[in-house]
């Protein structure tokens, strides 16, 4: 992947804004993205191009030691160039330093995001009936646990 991950800026907010309504059926808008700039416990780190292009995102929300991902998204043109992969690499660098585990939700038919968390050690641990509409479908849930700086054995 030829992509620098950066924090979201002001700057990245209409590029993502129009990869929310790209990916998502309930996207964010630009001012709940914009709000998130001065969340102290969220983060949203962009995959940028060398041209400045948002290749993809993903947001992390922090309570304690506790870290939700959500939003990931890569722009149909940069998918399975390892941009998904370069960001949740960089979340599970900071939740093994920080965090006691990291969870998100998945729509349950995103095999390719599935075999992507799980390649980074995450597992499914439970479902959301009917989590998502347009259309309907069951979110899997999905948690690494981390244990003294290092993942859990199994």
């Amino acid at each position: 992947m030829n992509a620098k991950l950066t924090p979201m800026t002001a700057e990245h907010i209409p590029q993502i804004a129009a990869l929310e309504r790209a990916c998502f059926s309930h996207p964010w808008s630009e001012d709940m993205l914009r709000e998130e700039l001065w969340n102290d416990s969220a983060v949203i780190i962009v995959a940028e191009g060398e041209d400045g292009t948002v290749l993809g995102y993903a947001g992390l929300q922090t309570v304690l030691d506790e870290g939700y991902i959500n939003n990931v998204a890569v722009d149909e043109r940069f998918r399975r160039m390892g941009v998904a992969d370069a960001i949740i690499s960089a979340f599970v660098r900071f939740g093994r330093e920080k965090l006691a585990f990291l969870t998100l939700e998945v729509r349950a038919s995103n095999a390719p995001a599935i075999a992507l968390y799980a390649k980074h050690g995450f597992a499914e641990v439970g479902r959301r009936k009917n989590y998502y509409d347009d259309p309907r479908e069951d979110a899997v849930l999905m948690t690494l646990e981390f244990e003294h700086g290092t993942e859990t054995a199994e």
